[in-house]
């Protein structure tokens, strides 16, 4: 697996801060890990060999009733403090934007673990109780096309949460 800048191998540590652990490889979820830091695998895998995870760019729309604005950006910061890989956020009062990378052995897991992302960190980002309304998820070959066609957005500065 080739890691993003800055990135370590390793599992996440619940209840570690961001600063604590560094940046690191998406905590392994059952049924789809290993074991092995920064590694992805089919749970038939174990008489195969595994499979190494791709990353996967993850764009999350999200909208709802308006909410403070300085509220919506305390927890989107602290889903980016939270999240491994999170790349930027833009927001307005009724809706958001989160982009990120994701390691998944294919597209559908992708995208089913960036369905549950809002949901899983509801609580502990005291986000907004907004639904999904938009998913896209790409390749990072094809993320990487765009941008140097002009059609995706310049790389962020990592961890950036601002308005539109």
């Amino acid at each position: 697996m080739e890691a993003l800048p800055g990135a370590t191998a390793g599992p996440r540590s619940p209840g570690r801060t961001a600063g604590e652990r560094g940046a690191t490889v998406r905590e392994l979820r059952p049924g789809i890990g290993t074991g092995q830091p920064g590694e992805v695998a089919r749970p038939s895998d174990a008489a195969e060999g595994t499979e190494q995870g791709r990353l996967w760019h993850v764009v999350l729309s999200v909208a709802g009733e308006a909410t403070p604005l300085a509220a919506l950006r305390a927890s989107l910061e602290r889903l980016a403090h939270d999240h491994s890989f999170f790349l930027t956020a833009r927001y307005a009062a009724d809706h958001a934007e989160i982009r990120y990378w994701e390691q998944a052995r294919d597209l559908h897991d992708a995208a089913a673990i960036a369905l549950r992302l809002w949901g899983e960190h509801k609580a502990s980002a005291k986000l907004p109780p907004w639904e999904i309304v938009g998913l896209e998820v790409v390749d990072r070959a094809t993320y990487h096309q765009r941008v140097a066609e002009g059609f995706g957005d310049p790389p962020p500065q990592l961890g950036s949460v601002h308005p539109y």
